[in-house]
């Protein structure tokens, strides 16, 4: 049975209230949309009732899916809207580009920091809630700046430049805790 025919038949259940496919269908994607909604909010009671409110939005609206897109894609999407709303409502601040202008690159001394998974997750939730935003949207989910523009209600020039500003900050964070910690082999780019 091909992935599409599991997927609309689980779907279909769904429609029709079937707890055990609401369970399937949490157990199936409620992992990455906590990882996306965690990078996103940076806190994980926020995370998790996001969590739960996505699905419920998803239980409850699933007879909108329209196949249009995946069904993962469909439910991610309703998950960031969350968390953008969510940090909205705690007044996330985009600086526009023409109001500030860029902050240029800056090139590590020896070109490299000593990085693991769990210091960058942890310097991508120390950046301020616009920057984690877009570079949560641009470098891990892969929206492009015309889509985040979309999502945010920015321009692209706005997101490319909360992009730049996000990477230099986790620069400046991963080689404060570099210091801190030793460098090792590795790099951001």
């Amino acid at each position: 049975m091909n992935t599409n025919h599991t997927h609309q038949d689980l779907i279909e259940r769904c429609k029709r209230g079937h707890r055990s496919a609401q369970f399937e269908l949490y157990g199936l994607y409620s992992r990455a949309v906590y990882n996306t909604l965690l990078r996103m909010v940076r806190h994980a009671h926020d995370a998790e009732d996001l969590l739960q409110s996505t699905f419920i939005e998803v239980f409850t609206k699933i007879d909108t899916f329209r196949h249009e897109s995946s069904l993962g894609a469909w439910i991610k999407r309703i998950a960031i809207n969350k968390a953008i709303n969510f940090l909205k409502s705690r007044r996330v601040v985009f600086h526009d580009i023409d109001k500030q202008g860029e902050v240029p690159e800056k090139a590590d001394e020896d070109g490299s920091l000593a990085l693991t998974v769990e210091r960058v997750n942890h310097a991508i939730r120390e950046l301020p809630d616009g920057y984690r935003m877009v570079f949560t949207l641009y470098a891990l989910e892969g929206y492009d700046h015309e889509e985040i523009g979309e999502i945010l209600g920015i321009s692209p020039a706005t997101s490319k430049s909360q992009y730049s500003r996000a990477k230099a900050r986790l620069r400046e964070l991963l080689k404060t805790n570099g210091h801190e910690e030793g460098r090792t082999h590795g790099a951001l780019h």
